[in-house]
């Protein structure tokens, strides 16, 4: 699986912000929070952002037109002016723009794409038109912070971004958190509450592996499974899966489940690793372990390198992801590296 990677950002670089699910950000109520988003973006990594004709026409009309959403990163990738699409935030049906794509607009038209959560059908997208995307936050959670964004969050965001060397040993974060308050501005000025982090968790496997990064939020591959956008067996062919699962919390029968169709599909069978990131609010933490170990075992993978209470995904502070990127696991060192660049 050989990816175009994006150019990397600079400061003074246009990026347009999109609502490809839930379109919270142009709520009356949620405007407030975007445009604190929107002026962390600006103030703290001096990008000029702007918005696409829909991305803040709220909820209802959002998802009455899937097309217009679609449009709208049409446009931001056929915008020569643009050079990063950053999403507002998931949802769960960006599953529904996939008519209204034209892979070669994003073929011809490499640029970055950030998100997370429901953006998972937008990385797919760009990994069938051949472009590497990122993995990370969103412009309502994780740039709207609570107080200021998380510094563990900021440092990869520029680290993938803003950098383009390789991009090197991705350390747990020293603490996480996965408080839910509420969005309201008076919330906004109260810190969420921190715990200690600990290190990864190797499950199995021994030395060193290495692969392309490719995978997502369980919950929103199942949607994709089946349709023109999940790859052909062999792109998964020596890669390091990594799955995380949303705010949804997911019983853990579903893990168990999922991962029975990509071992009967041959994926978990073909990949160099698996990494999972810490489960929000760390619930079903030791159930999912064990379902994990279960399916590895029915597999017959018992072998491959999986680690998991890794810091992407829905918990915060998080790790970006680089979708395509080489990464290395480190049995006897317990690490983890993305040992090339996010951009060029």
């Amino acid at each position: 699986m050989k990816l175009v990677k994006p150019k990397m950002l600079s400061p003074g670089d246009k990026v347009a912000t999109v609502s490809l699910s839930w379109g919270g950000a142009g709520d009356p109520e949620l405007l407030w929070r975007y445009e604190l988003g929107k002026r962390r973006l600006e103030e703290v990594y001096g990008l000029e952002v702007v918005e696409m004709p829909n991305t803040l026409k709220g909820t209802k009309y959002l998802y009455d037109h899937p097309e217009a959403r679609a449009e709208d990163l049409m446009s931001a990738f056929a915008d020569k002016s643009v050079r990063g699409i950053f999403s507002c935030i998931g949802g769960d049906d960006s599953i529904r723009l996939l008519p209204y794509i034209y892979f070669d607009v994003i073929k011809d038209n490499p640029k970055i794409l950030l998100g997370y959560s429901d953006t998972t059908v937008a990385h797919f997208m760009c990994l069938k038109a051949g472009l590497s995307s990122i993995y990370g936050p969103s412009v309502l959670a994780e740039f709207a912070e609570n107080i200021e964004i998380f510094e563990y969050t900021h440092n990869s965001f520029m680290r993938t971004l803003f950098d383009s060397r390789p991009i090197g040993q991705v350390f747990a974060s020293p603490a996480w958190t996965g408080q839910h308050l509420k969005w309201t501005t008076e919330n906004s000025k109260t810190a969420k509450a921190m715990q200690k982090s600990e290190e990864y968790d190797f499950l199995q496997g021994d030395g060193v592996v290495k692969g392309p990064l490719i995978g997502g939020c369980m919950e929103v591959l199942e949607m994709m499974k089946g349709t023109s956008l999940w790859p052909a067996r062999e792109d998964f062919e020596g890669a390091i899966l990594f799955f995380e699962t949303s705010e949804d919390m997911p019983v853990p029968d579903l893990i168990r489940y999922w991962l029975r169709n990509y071992a009967a599909q041959g994926i978990l069978q073909r990949a160099a690793g698996i990494i999972f990131g810490k489960p929000y609010q760390n619930r079903f933490y030791k159930e999912y372990r064990d379902e994990i170990a279960r399916v590895a075992g029915e597999a017959g993978i018992l072998c491959t390198p999986i680690v998991l209470n890794m810091s992407f995904g829905h918990n915060e502070p998080m790790a970006c992801l680089p979708y395509g990127a080489m990464a290395k696991i480190d049995c006897g060192a317990r690490t983890f590296s993305i040992v090339e660049s996010g951009v060029i």
